[in-house]
C-alpha cells in the first residue's frame, strides 16, 4: 500500500510562482493514493511547464538560522541520478519522518509544536498548492528546523499523466518551494505512487531533482485508521536508517505522534530530516 490515495487537492489561484526548501506544516485533504485506489476524478491537464528547470538551489540564509545546528549540507546522492531513495544508512540509529504537506494549517501548527516539544526534525514534503494558498506555512516549518521537499503542483496520479503534465507538475512544484523560500530545495517525492516510473524520473529531473523519494515505513495514517494503529504500525516496521511516510492534514496522526516520538527513543532511534540522514549515501 501507498500513503497516496486520498482525493487530489485542487485549490485555486494564480499561476505564481511557489516554493519551499526546509520541511514543515502540511498535509491533509490532499494526501497521497495510487491510481486503483484514487476517489477522485481523473486529473486535469497542467498548464505548459515553465522554462525554469535549474537545479535546486542551496538552502536560503532564512532557513540555515532556523535551525538551532543549521540545515545539514547537500548529500552527494542528492546530486547524482540513481533509484527511488527507500531508506537511509542502517548504520545509525537515525530515522527521518517525512510529511506529506497539505491540509489544514491549524493542524500542522500542532504537529509542529509537538516536534518542537520532543526536539525532533522532520521534512515535508509539500504540495504546490498548499503552499500558494497557506504562504505562511512554509516559515512556519523552517523556523522549526525541519526541511522542505517538492510534493508536486497539484497532487495528481502521476502514473496517469503524459510526460508534459508530469513536468509540469515537478516543476511548477519546484517554483512554488522558491518562490516561498527562495529555493526548491533537493528531494522529490512524487504524487499517487510508491515508486516513480522513467516519466516521472525524467520530470524530477526536469525540476532540477537527480533523485525521487520513497519511503519504507507507511502506517497508511491517510486512510485515518486511528491513533493506535497509526502509532503501533509505524513502531513495529521502524528500523535504524528508516524513511517513514506521514501525513498533516489528519488529526489520527497528530495524536498518534508524541508516541511515536517516545517510542522512537525508547528504541534509540533520533527523527532527522532526509539530509541529514542521507549525509553518507543511501
Amino acid at each position: 500500500m501507498t500513503d497516496d490515495q486520498q482525493p487530489s487537492q485542487t485549490p485555486t489561484g494564480p499561476d505564481r510562482r511557489t516554493a519551499l526548501v526546509s520541511l514543515a506544516a502540511v498535509l491533509g485533504a490532499a494526501a497521497c493514493a495510487p491510481a486503483r485506489q484514487d476517489r477522485s476524478t481523473a486529473p486535469t491537464a497542467p498548464a505548459s511547464p515553465s522554462t525554469s528547470t535549474a537545479p535546486p538551489a542551496s538552502p536560503s540564509s532564512t532557513a540555515s538560522t532556523s535551525a538551532a545546528s543549521g540545515p545539514a549540507p547537500q548529500p552527494a546522492i542528492a546530486r547524482t541520478s540513481g533509484p527511488d531513495i527507500v531508506h537511509g544508512p542502517r548504520s545509525r540509529q537515525e530515522v527521518a519522518l517525512t510529511f506529506h504537506g497539505a491540509g489544514d494549517p491549524a493542524i500542522a501548527r500542532q504537529l509542529l509544536q509537538v516536534l518542537r516539544t520532543h526536539q525532533a526534525r522532520v521534512t515535508v514534503f509539500a504540495v504546490g498548492q498548499w503552499l500558494q494558498a497557506e504562504p505562511h506555512m512554509a516559515a512556519e516549518v523552517l523556523a522549526g528546523g525541519h526541511e522542505l521537499g517538492n510534493h508536486t503542483w497539484s497532487h495528481q496520479q502521476m502514473k496517469q499523466l503524459t510526460a508534459d503534465q508530469a513536468r509540469t507538475e515537478a516543476v511548477r512544484g519546484a517554483e512554488a518551494l522558491r518562490a516561498a523560500t527562495g529555493t526548491a530545495g533537493w528531494w522529490f517525492r512524487p504524487s499517487g505512487t510508491l515508486h516513480s516510473t522513467a516519466t516521472i524520473r525524467a520530470a524530477a529531473k526536469a525540476a532540477g531533482y537527480h533523485r525521487c523519494v520513497s519511503y519504507d515505513v507507511d502506517p497508511e495514517d491517510f486512510r485515518d485508521p486511528g491513533a493506535a494503529l497509526v502509532r503501533s504500525r509505524t513502531l513495529a516496521a521502524v528500523q535504524p536508517g528508516s524513511i517513514v511516510s506521514l501525513h498533516f492534514g489528519h488529526q489520527g496522526t497528530l495524536t498518534a505522534l508524541p508516541a511515536v516520538l517516545d517510542g522512537l527513543k525508547a528504541k534509540g532511534l533520533e527523527p532527522v530530516t532526509l539530509s541529514r540522514l542521507l549525509r553518507d549515501g543511501a
